[in-house]
């Protein structure tokens, strides 16, 4: 068993270092429980400069909310992917960029607020693709906007369906790659999971459950088998 676990832990490290030489995995993953459905409740991007990626989902006519903190002339990306999933392939949510003007609660349609910039989707159907090879998921690409922010304070994204249809997609936020601090370990096989969930890759999940299950069970058969050799009388 003292040779088992270190070649565990030695497996690990080497698929966590080939995952992050992979320069097409750039994005942080930001994890959420979908509640995040006006501007009282948007989901806060710790630093939008920062590489982030949000898997989320819409119903026909709704709205997901994402906040963030900006200096003026500060940088700005976002982009909108769509995953390649029967179904979705006309799929393209709106996005808007509301720059800081105290609207929290603001009525109305999306398109009639102040200080809102609205970028649909204006590419063909189905779109170019993009193949993230971290989680083995072929997107759709959809708008993308870059820009530099025009004022000091809180802004928000909003991405709104206007086509009366339920669909998923990610929010790409930021361009600059940094995972200093986190624990490569834990934090990416997580992200895997997340990924594998938000296109329904159940298949893939159930074969990395037995995977993981297998460990210990090769412990705890080469413990018995180490005790059983002890136990063996010799002649």
């Amino acid at each position: 068993m003292s040779k088992i676990i270190p070649a565990i832990l030695l497996v690990s490290g080497i698929i966590a270092a080939i995952i992050m030489a992979n320069p097409a995995y750039g994005h942080r993953l930001i994890s959420h429980d979908g509640a995040h459905t006006d501007f009282d409740s948007a989901l806060q991007i710790p630093d939008h400069r920062i590489s982030w990626a949000v898997y989320d989902d819409l119903g026909a006519g709704g709205a997901k909310f994402y906040a963030f903190d900006a200096e003026r002339g500060d940088p700005f990306y976002a982009g909108v992917l769509v995953p390649k999933m029967d179904g979705l392939e006309e799929y393209s949510p709106s996005l808007f960029v509301v720059s800081p003007t105290g609207l929290r609660g603001q009525p109305g349609p999306f398109e009639a607020w102040p200080n809102a910039e609205r970028f649909p989707y204006e590419g063909k159907f189905p779109g170019d693709e993009f193949y993230e090879p971290f989680g083995q998921v072929t997107y759709w690409e959809r708008q993308e906007v870059r820009a530099h922010l025009p004022a000091e304070g809180e802004y928000f994204i909003v991405v709104v369906d206007e086509g009366g249809r339920d669909g998923k997609y990610a929010l790409a936020i930021g361009t600059i790659e940094d995972f200093s601090g986190e624990n490569l370990l834990a934090v990416l096989p997580m992200a895997w999971l997340e990924t594998k969930l938000f296109v329904n890759d159940y298949l893939s999940v159930g074969m990395a459950l037995l995977a993981l299950a297998a460990v210990p069970a090769a412990i705890v058969l080469a413990v018995i088998r180490k005790r059983s050799r002890r136990n063996i009388p010799r002649i």
